[in-house]
């Protein structure tokens, strides 16, 4: 397949590259930055640039694969955000102008999403067949990320909104949360009984490569392990994996003072079931916690 990636740079993109490549596909990265690349079967292509027009070298692709946004790890100040909800925006807006120019249109859209678009709740457990609820800064971005991403299923192209749950990998959210541990001050964080669905990054790309080619899959799918767990039990597995004590809490109010808004991603959670990803017999490789970490903490 004949692959466009926006995002492709980043924690997920590059990964997901690599795995695309060794499975035979092409891979075209659009980026802000002219480069040429030394792996065979990837080629990046200038976009969100003055003057920049990708379209004329994408036609023809197979799959537009959508991941680009500015990262929410920075502190949550009002203009970090403006630009966490615009960045999401905009360049989906892009790519909406750019598919729409194409002559021949994509198979597929694969939007990157969150499961932040259900809110937040210790008691409901959120499948595709959840409605949105706009109750936060999270879940009222991740709206309006899916409602532009949306207007691309109207060109006639199946468009996948992948809501990921947190992301274990060596990057994103997990070298933050183990960090304490190493330093023999790990505990629980907040009142522990939070929910924190997650999903280790080997099957986040195994999924969106899946969702490529099961034709039948549209809208919706969260891209979360089928065993989510509270922050409590987190912590526990975390000290575990890495022969550290689990006995320092970390409390709410120190972490609401220290992060701002922010806090909630830590402090507040849902319960998220892969229905879809389930229903259709996909495989995860990293379903229980311990294992997942094991193979990510193995080196440390």
């Amino acid at each position: 397949m004949k692959i466009a990636i926006a995002g492709g740079t980043g924690f997920i993109g590059k990964k997901l590259t690599d795995y695309l490549l060794e499975n035979g596909n092409q891979v075209l990265i659009l980026s802000r930055t002219k480069k040429e690349s030394t792996k065979s079967g990837l080629q990046y292509i200038e976009w969100m640039t003055e003057g920049a027009a990708p379209e004329r070298e994408l036609d023809g692709i197979s799959a537009f694969i959508n991941l680009a946004g500015k990262s929410i790890n920075d502190r949550w100040t009002d203009e970090a955000k403006k630009q966490i909800v615009e960045s999401r925006v905009k360049t989906t807006s892009e790519v909406y102008r750019i598919i729409q120019n194409l002559e021949t249109k994509p198979e597929v859209l694969i939007n990157a999403s969150a499961v932040g678009i259900y809110g937040t709740s210790e008691e409901e457990t959120f499948t595709e067949e959840s409605r949105p609820k706009a109750s936060d800064f999270l879940s009222e971005t991740v709206i309006k990320w899916e409602q532009e991403a949306a207007r691309i299923s109207d060109l006639g192209v199946r468009t996948v909104f992948t809501r990921f749950g947190i992301i274990l990998g060596e990057k994103g959210a997990l070298p933050s949360i183990v960090l304490p541990y190493k330093l023999f001050a790990g505990g629980t964080v907040g009142s522990g009984t939070q929910w924190l669905s997650w999903i280790h990054i080997n099957d986040v790309v195994k999924l969106i490569h899946f969702l490529l080619l099961q034709k039948s899959i549209e809208g919706p799918v969260n891209a979360a392990s089928p065993n989510p767990v509270q922050m409590k039990d987190f912590g526990k597995t975390v000290a575990k994996v890495l022969h550290r004590p689990h006995l320092v809490p970390a409390p709410s109010f120190a972490l609401k003072l220290a992060l701002g808004e922010k806090s909630m991603l830590v402090l507040e959670g849902q319960r998220v079931i892969p229905k879809v990803a389930l229903e259709n017999n996909f495989q995860f490789s990293h379903s229980v916690l311990e294992e997942a970490l094991s193979d990510i903490l193995k080196s440390t």
